[in-house]
């Protein structure tokens, strides 16, 4: 499977917002959105996106759209995170999108969280030079309640 990015099509957005409701991933993911359903909170957002200082990019395997990943925040406060469809989960595609982001954006140092239980998304972004530094609690959307997650650095 080819995985590639992507600059982000105004046309994969309806594709993200699928993506991004389903109750799985939204679970797992935790610190989502408040009202993923809302489609208008949706687009203002990803309009916000595409016009600040942030990486986004639109992942692509063997040409299909498949998630999406970015690099976002304040220089030397910068967060990467990444989005895949589960369908398409545990296929290393979330992996070589991360590693291609962060080959593309070569500011240092990059952030990142993730749920404390969501091992799935650690491993990738252990996988690519992330070092867990901290431990955190927040309100995740997702779950109703506070959340453990881990605060993740990549220097080099």
């Amino acid at each position: 499977m080819l995985i590639s990015l992507r600059q982000v099509h105004d046309s994969d957005l309806p594709v993200f917002f699928r993506q991004m409701n389903d109750p799985e991933s939204l679970r797992m993911a935790a610190f989502t959105a408040k009202d993923p359903a809302d489609r208008d909170a949706f687009d203002a957002h990803w309009t916000r996106i595409r016009a600040s200082s942030a990486v986004p990019r639109t992942i692509l395997a063997d040409g299909d759209v498949v998630g999406s990943a970015a690099v976002y925040g304040e220089p030397g406060e910068r967060e990467v995170t990444y989005w895949v469809d589960r369908a398409y989960w545990g296929r290393g595609i979330a992996t070589e999108a991360l590693r291609a982001l962060v080959s593309e954006v070569r500011e240092r140092p990059l952030f990142a969280r993730a749920a404390a239980d969501n091992a799935g998304s650690l491993r990738v972004l252990e996988k690519c030079g992330f070092r867990s530094t901290a431990r955190a609690t927040g309100y995740a959307n997702a779950r109703g309640g506070e959340t453990e997650e881990i605060v993740l650095r990549l220097e080099a």
